[in-house]
């Protein structure tokens, strides 16, 4: 007998298919790999399938939405909560007390406040420095300039510890176009010493992953999209 398999379980196996194909093509380990799952929006239902199915890394983009899922999962140790959306500084708090990394830290100040937080209390916070590889005045981040200068500061910060660079590349229908920003944000995060890199969503992860990243974001293509 055949057992009924629901969307999200079917592709996340199609993803994690996705992912294993491109490693083996270029010759990286998949477990290097790390796939989070973008939960923005999702039920708890939803969220739990996809626990279910194996999913242990899970990023929210709003405090205020993660205050009402992540404490239903309190129980489940395993599980890693990132913050990938802009992170206001007074919703600091809040932030760290549900996230277990934030990995939208685009300006010193934030990185400073975040170290304030937290420097009392011996928790060391792990960060990723958002880069704004494309320009685009519509997003966050930090100027690709400005990266040597912001870890000349930081390292002074004992309540963070720096994990790599995260970007967004500017939307589109072809993942090729992608290949530049990630490129880029690879050559930076290798000028300056840092191994993390997290770039990449449903449509251009592919790419991302040719390109180095090491941490993919995928949500539509979980969530979303109906499996073939």
């Amino acid at each position: 007998m055949m057992l009924w398999m629901s969307g999200v379980r079917t592709n996340i196996r199609s993803v994690r298919d996705e992912i294993s194909r491109a490693c083996e093509r270029i010759g990286r380990d998949p477990a290097d790999v790390t796939l989070m799952a973008v939960t923005k929006g999702e039920s708890i239902d939803t969220i739990k399938e996809a626990i279910d199915e194996g999913i242990r890394h899970l990023g929210e983009s709003k405090v205020q939405e993660a205050l009402n899922k992540i404490p239903v999962f309190s129980g489940n140790n395993d599980l890693t909560w990132y913050m990938i959306g802009h992170l206001q500084t007074n919703k600091m708090k809040q932030a760290l007390s549900l996230f277990g990394e934030i990995h939208s830290v685009d300006s010193l100040n934030l990185a400073h406040k975040i170290n304030e937080t937290v420097k009392d209390s011996g928790k060391i916070i792990p960060i990723y420095i958002e880069i704004n590889i494309s320009g685009e005045q519509s997003k966050y981040g930090l100027s690709p300039s400005m990266l040597r200068s912001f870890l000349s500061s930081a390292q002074f910060f004992s309540g963070i510890k720096i994990e790599g660079l995260m970007t967004l590349a500017p939307f589109s229908k072809n993942p090729e176009e992608s290949r530049p920003y990630f490129k880029e944000l690879a050559r930076l995060a290798g000028a300056n010493g840092l191994k993390g890199l997290c770039m990449g969503m449903s449509g251009d992860f592919i790419v991302a992953i040719e390109e180095g990243a090491t941490i993919i974001r995928v949500g539509r293509a979980i969530f979303k999209e109906s499996p073939e």
